[in-house]
Formats: C-alpha cells, structure tokens, sequence
C-alpha cells in the first residue's frame, strides 16, 4: 500500500469563474483507522456541479473552505475495517473528498452490490439516478401523453429524466446546448425534439416545440432557461426544482425571472425544490425499477469517465461549461 496520499486541495475561495488555480495538489501521509472506522482507497470520483455550489456557502452540507481537502462523493473500496459490518473489497459510496484514501466512521456507509460495469454505481444506480426518478416521479408526477421539458438534458441526470419520461408515456423535449448534443438526444435517448439554449431566443424555441404549453419541466440550470420554461407552463403544471448550475460559477444574474407570482397564480403552477435524500426511505424500490429498466435497454445509461485524480479540476470546469454526456467520473484507481 501507499505510504503517501495524494490530496486535491482547495488553495482558495473562487471570486468568479473556477479555474485551475483554485485548486492544488498535496501528499500527507497514509491515514489509520480507529475503531469504529475503516480505511478507503477512492476508486471512482464523482462530479456534480454541487461541487461548484458547496464553495459559495452552506447548502445541504457546510460551505467549503480554502485550505480544504476538496469535498467529493466517491465509489470507494475498503482497504482496512475496524467494522463488524464492512470488510476489506467491499466498495461503498462515500464523501471521501478528493484524494487518493481517506478514514471514515463506518456507522452509516453500507457496502453496495457488485456488478459490472461498476461505474453505474456512480451513474444510474448512484446520485444521479435516484435524483432523476425522485424529482421526475415524485415532484412533477407526469402523466402519459403529456409534455416534459428537461433542462441540461444530456447531463447526468437529464439524460435518465428524458429516458424515464419516455418510459412513463410522456412527450419529451430537451434543452442543451449544441447540435451535436441534440442530434445524440434524438437519436440514442428517444428525446422527441431538443432545443438548443444556444442558437438563440430560447423562449421562443420552447413555445415552437412545445404549442401546448409545458406539463412537467425539470430544472437543471435556473437562469435564462428556466425563466423561458416558466413563461411555457401550461395550466396546472408542475415544477421540479433540482439545481441552478448556470448561476453556480460566475458574477450572480442582474435579474430574476420576472412577473412570477402572478403567473404562478393564473396558470395554478406547482413548483417543489428536493434533494434526492428526501426519499432515501423509497431508495430499494427505486434502485430495484431502475435496474428492470437498464436490464431490459429502455433505460440506457451515460457515463463520461476521465482518467487521474490529478485531472479532477480541469475535469469539474468542463462538466461547468458543459463538456460531457452523462455521468461525469475520474477514475483514481
């Protein structure tokens, strides 16, 4: 085993955009476990634009701050337990932070099932997944025939949100940015249209694709396409409020979507906020639907897996500008 742990560290605070000198890379020394804990080797890191999000302040976890080992859930592998309950080659998801191993209570990590490839852990039966069923199923509760708007749509949980509409009977319409993303929507994910945020009037795009008004929107950004979804709604629809990556990393908008509160009146809109831990009593049901789905191909899954803990900054700023498709991943080990 390694007698050094390499370490992302969060050098400082960022006042605009992220960059590459926000971060650097350090080594301390292998941790031990006490009793009660177990050592953890990260096999696989995972990258959500959360990330971006813990350093503006405390949000459903503390704030970061700088001089931190940079916070990061991962897919873990136990190296050494001082457990009854965990035992070394079970693997665990973990907020193990960016680094090479880390020492964690065992009390509340459960070793997770094994399968191939392993990585959908992370993906379709991890974070991602489970915020896509929840959020689609349970705050915008579509119906069959009717019309869902996702935003970052070939992200790594709109691209399960349009699929699981699609199975649920729905009609579904992406936002992303791009041709290219578009044309892979439509073509490997069964999208019916996409609109691209960024050939142009958005708003306009979306009443184009969506004459009847919107049904169910999933919000992935906030900003701009959220305001263009808003003013879409058809009557009596319903809002699930996920994430705002588009004002995660940057200056804060001059201005909010305006004219809301009477909109949300005229048209009856029900609009619901959630973090996915909102449902972890519901999570076996859910994992167990979702793996009927991926075994049978009506649910394929996107991973976006890069190399070396060392690429982990450059790779949470593309996820920010948008670079992948799907579930985006650094493999460690």
């Amino acid at each position: 085993m390694a007698e050094v742990n390499r370490q992302i560290v969060l050098d400082q605070l960022p006042q605009g955009k992220l960059a590459p000198d926000h971060f650097r890379l350090a080594e301390g020394p292998l941790p031990a476990p006490g009793d009660g804990e177990v050592l953890l080797r990260t096999r696989y890191i995972s990258l959500d634009a959360a990330n971006r999000a813990w350093m503006q302040g405390a949000t459903y976890r503390s704030a970061l701050n700088a001089g931190q080992v940079m916070a990061g859930g991962a897919l873990a592998e136990v190296k050494q337990s001082r457990a009854a309950h965990l035992k070394p080659g079970d693997l665990v998801f973990a907020d193990t932070g960016w680094q090479d191993y880390a020492v964690l209570p065992a009390a509340h990590l459960a070793a997770l099932p094994r399968l191939e490839p392993i990585t959908h852990l992370l993906s379709v039966y991890g974070i991602a997944g489970l915020t896509a069923y929840f959020g689609l199923l349970k705050c915008g509760r579509p119906k069959a025939g009717e019309t869902v708007v996702v935003s970052a749509a070939a992200g790594s949980v709109g691209s399960l949100v349009g699929q699981i509409a699609k199975i649920k009977g729905c009609r579904v319409v992406g936002v992303a940015g791009g041709a290219a993303k578009g044309a892979l929507l439509v073509r490997d994910y069964g999208f019916d249209a996409v609109v691209d945020y960024k050939a142009g009037d958005t708003r306009r795009a979306l009443r184009a694709a969506c004459p009847d008004g919107i049904d169910v929107y999933f919000d992935n950004v906030g900003g701009d396409v959220f305001e263009a979804a808003l003013f879409n709604m058809a009557n009596h629809g319903r809002i699930a409020c996920c994430g705002a990556v588009s004002q995660y990393d940057g200056a804060a908008p001059a201005h909010g979507p305006r004219g809301i509160p009477g909109l949300i009146v005229t048209r009856r809109l029900t609009l619901t906020g959630f973090v996915v831990m909102d449902f972890d009593d519901e999570r076996d049901a859910a994992l167990a639907e979702l793996k009927a789905w991926v075994d049978s191909g009506r649910l394929k899954v996107a991973e976006d897996i890069i190399d070396g803990l060392e690429r982990l900054p450059a790779a949470l700023i593309g996820l920010l500008a948008g670079e992948n498709v799907g579930k985006r991943m650094v493999k460690v080990a």
